[in-house]
């Protein structure tokens, strides 16, 4: 009955909601998620479609993918497949603006006798910070096949259903492949191997500290792309690889030569927006600040030589124990 013999009213028990506390602590998203719930927003406020996974597959940024999980179809059957992508690029070999005699940047303006005739344009845009193309990677390709051990949980909190446990996995085989998946900007390839990587950090203790030369050339191809998105998931996930065992941090210092000029480049890549709030701080998307904190974890963990290495590809750094 809605009325207790007391004279008070309970509700019925299909009816009953817990009270949440006001003061509680919402759940923490993790970072996979975070990706995929920028996505969503993007579509919301991007409504032409320029950053969408279509656009950047139009203008040749990340990888295409293929017809179907077995490869492409025949041309014959698919004649107009991928007939609206901009056709790859030729690398080209031009001459230097520097290079003496006519064709340089400054030829037309230098008339007879060294004399100039107007102002010569400013050099071109070296492009040192412009994005590259996402190369392929194993993950996919591994995934499509179901070579791997995960799937989608399709439940509330939106994990990874791992098909085997955690501490029986080989990490000598898996960890690198899902480093490699990493720079993926495509779902779910990229949900699975930014969430399967934190998942396999946090549980992988002693197992972690052997693999760590081939974890290199995939960190370094991510860095090498340029793409601010793929360049920050993967400076976050250096954080938790360094704190997730002991001597993972010296383990890295004989390799700073291939992390560090992407970190050189992006140091002091901060935006000024004056007395304004930055909202989007939550997310950890400013280069500048995760650098500077993937340096100061390097230095800390990286033991005595650390901060000399450091100090020799990163010239402005300062040093966070040494006064």
């Amino acid at each position: 009955r809605p009325w207790a013999a007391g004279g008070a009213r309970t509700l019925p028990q299909r009816a009953r909601v817990e009270a949440v506390p006001l003061g509680g602590a919402m759940p923490q998203t993790s970072a996979a998620r975070e990706l995929v719930l920028t996505d969503c927003l993007d579509k919301i406020f991007v409504r032409d479609g320029s950053r969408s996974v279509q656009a950047q597959k139009h203008n040749r940024m990340i990888p295409l993918g293929n017809h179907c999980s077995f490869g492409d179809f025949p041309a014959d059957l698919a004649p107009h497949a991928w007939s609206r992508v901009k056709s790859a690029a030729k690398p080209r070999i031009t001459k230097s603006a520097s290079t003496p005699g006519l064709g340089t940047m400054n030829a037309a303006f230098t008339g007879l006798g060294g004399a100039t005739r107007g102002v010569a344009p400013p050099p071109p845009k070296a492009g040192a910070r412009a994005q590259r193309p996402v190369p392929r990677n194993q993950f996919r390709i591994y995934y499509d096949r179901s070579d791997l051990p995960i799937a989608v949980s399709h439940s509330l909190q939106g994990n990874i259903a791992w098909k085997v446990d955690l501490t029986q996995l080989d990490y000598q085989h898996y960890l690198p492949l899902f480093f490699e998946g990493c720079r993926e900007k495509e779902d779910p390839y990229r949900f699975l191997a930014v969430q399967g990587t934190y998942d396999m950090l946090e549980k992988g203790g002693a197992k972690i500290l052997p693999v760590v030369p081939q974890l290199i050339i995939p960190i370094k191809t991510a860095l090498s792309t340029r793409d601010e998105a793929v360049m920050a998931t993967m400076i976050k996930l250096i954080q938790v690889l360094i704190q997730s065992g002991d001597m993972i941090g010296e383990a890295l210092v004989p390799y700073y030569r291939q992390l560090l000029p992407m970190f050189n480049q992006y140091k002091n890549s901060s935006v000024n927006i004056g007395d304004k709030m930055d909202y989007s701080q939550r997310k950890r998307m400013n280069m500048g600040d995760l650098v500077n904190e993937t340096l100061t974890l390097m230095e800390t963990h990286g033991g005595e030589d650390a901060f000399i290495n450091i100090k020799y590809m990163v010239p402005t750094y300062e040093s966070c124990i040494h006064t």
